[in-house]
């Protein structure tokens, strides 16, 4: 029995040993089949992507002889067989050119013996303005690399969807021409500042003075007109303009505000017309916002009406980056900077006071909440973030006192970014008006306060709210390193625009290009508003993760259409 026994568990073992053998076997055998198999495949994938590169070289040469892109696919029902150029005034079609060859004339300025200093009524002497053309040095010129045509045009829809209409707007694409309207050596200019501050300010003065002065070697001078509108003719000591030169202006970028000066209204067609024609001014530079670029082209419009050959150039300034076409106004990235320091301050006295800290920040931004939103997402802090665009619910499903309370007991703390345009369909809408013609607001920021501390306590429970208002010191500062660049790019593009004769146009960045604008279009559709159905707002509830309180679209219905990138 037992030598059966061990026979059968030998011949049980043999089996197993076989079987598992033959398993072992054609595992193996699947596994290089596969592994074959797979080497098989990936040879004729990589033919095919061989043959399809070979075809892609080829089909580009053959492009390229066409002068078509040499690389990409055609893709059917895409096309633009319609442009419209939005059109400048050409003085050249009504006053005798000058023609004369637009070189860079690259002069240098000896600063010896003067004073630089940011008071600029400390260095304005006639001994200064004299000591300053004795001590002009002509460098030789030298050819610009690029100088643009008339008929070059920056596209405003550069997005493009199958379906949509063939057709679109082209702008002017700013920059220096070969042939200038006025002769540099008889032009006499003159820049004013009108409406609030802004960073960069300082920036466009300084680049207007010293590109007229040293890459055009103009034989006039370049006045500065204190005070807004009303420093053309206000008699006042303090209000007299300034003689602006590279000396004069050579450090003044780096502080904040405005050199000049900046009031709103004072705006007196007749007496501002009176002191062009007095100091024989022949180019006007204007930098403010929407109404300050009305007033700008009435200025204009005077001028054609009296014959006067004067370019009136505008440079558009907001910080709240609600003038409309271009991509974002000088000094608001520079403002949404300087929010951070107040938002990062709100977060630490609600971290910090217990219990249920809350911090509160007001920003800038009467009719559009563009601040607001970037500073919330630059931040990436905030717990819930208001602007003029957007109701306000504070209960129910998506009131943002209960978002703001379950906040509260998440982390034990929260913060919020208010523009001051918000709430209005809360607190109401004022009738009172500035000098400028802007609403005064109501006071958001107070009536959030009381609102979050009243809600807590109705839930039996204490809120430590405190409130920042840093409004002004967001536009107070000076310009950061990308908006000194985009100021330095906005007046070279403006004088380049003012010296080959164009007028009644504004410069701005659109689509990445330097371009100038027709002021009435520019102002026709300003201010701006944030689109609340646009990606922008989409960005923000993804960080604060805040209920929705926009209305949706209706059916057929199309959302805010802008054609500024950042706004999309």
């Amino acid at each position: 029995m037992r030598s059966n026994n061990n026979s059968n568990n030998s011949q049980i073992d043999q089996t197993i040993a076989t079987i598992a053998v033959a398993a072992v076997a054609s595992f193996v055998t699947y596994a290089i089949t596969r592994t074959l198999e797979e080497r098989k495949h990936q040879q004729i994938r990589y033919q095919q992507y061989l043959q399809e590169q070979s075809l892609k070289a080829s089909e580009s040469t053959t492009r390229a002889e066409q002068d078509e892109p040499p690389s990409g696919v055609l893709v059917e029902g895409f096309s633009i067989d319609r442009v419209y150029a939005w059109v400048i005034e050409d003085l050249r079609k009504r006053f005798v050119s000058a023609q004369v060859e637009n070189r860079m004339e690259n002069k240098a300025v000896e600063y010896t013996g003067v004073i630089r200093s940011p008071m600029l009524r400390r260095v304005v002497s006639s001994s200064t303005i004299d000591a300053f053309h004795d001590e002009i040095v002509t460098v030789r010129g030298a050819e610009y690399n690029k100088l643009i045509t008339d008929n070059q045009l920056i596209l405003s829809e550069i997005v493009r969807k199958p379906g949509m209409v063939p057709s679109t707007v082209g702008y002017m694409r700013a920059g220096p021409r070969k042939l200038l309207h006025f002769d540099p050596k008889k032009v006499n200019a003159a820049i004013v500042t009108c409406g609030g501050l802004c960073p960069g300010l300082n920036n466009v003065i300084r680049e207007i003075t010293k590109t007229l002065h040293q890459l055009y070697g103009i034989g006039g001078h370049v006045y500065g007109i204190q005070g807004g509108y009303r420093g053309f003719y206000d008699t006042s000591p303090h209000l007299q303009p300034i003689i602006l030169t590279p000396a004069v202006v050579e450090d003044i970028h780096h502080i904040g505000g405005t050199c000049l000066g900046s009031s709103r209204g004072g705006f007196d067609l007749p007496k501002i017309i009176k002191f062009l024609k007095e100091k024989n001014v022949c180019q006007l530079y204007v930098i403010g916002g929407d109404g300050t670029h009305r007033g700008a082209f009435a200025i204009h419009e005077g001028c054609m009406e009296q014959g006067l050959n004067v370019s009136v150039a505008g440079i558009p300034k907001t910080i709240d980056n609600d003038v409309d076409y271009i991509d974002h106004s000088f000094g608001f990235s520079s403002a949404v900077e300087a929010a951070q320091v107040a938002i990062r301050s709100a977060k630490t006295e609600a971290v910090c006071n217990i219990p249920n800290g809350i911090g509160i920040v007001k920003l800038m931004g009467r009719s559009s909440g563009f601040i607001a939103s970037h500073a919330t997402m630059a931040s990436s802090d905030v717990d819930l973030c208001l602007v003029p665009e957007v109701p306000i619910e504070l209960e129910g499903e998506n009131g943002c006192l209960p978002h703001l309370m379950r906040r509260v007991k998440q982390q034990g703390y929260a913060v919020i970014v208010c523009a001051e345009g918000a709430g209005e369909e809360l607190l109401g809408k004022s009738a009172e008006t500035d000098a400028s013609g802007n609403k005064k607001l109501p006071k958001i920021g107070e009536f959030l306060k009381k609102a979050v501390e009243d809600y807590f306590t109705k839930h039996g429970e204490t809120a430590t709210v405190k409130y920042i208002d840093p409004s002004y010191t967001v536009r107070s500062v000076p310009a950061n390193a990308a908006d000194s660049l985009y100021c330095m790019q906005l007046a070279q593009n403006a004088v380049h625009g003012a010296m080959a004769g164009f007028t009644g146009f504004s410069v701005g960045l659109c689509n990445n290009r330097m371009v100038w604008l027709p002021i009435p279009e520019m102002v026709k559709t300003s201010p701006r508003h944030m689109d609340p159905h646009g990606r922008t707002w989409e960005r923000v509830l993804c960080l604060t993760r805040q209920p929705n309180t926009v209305r949706p679209l209706l059916p057929g219905e199309k959302h805010a259409h802008s054609y500024a990138p950042m706004l999309r």
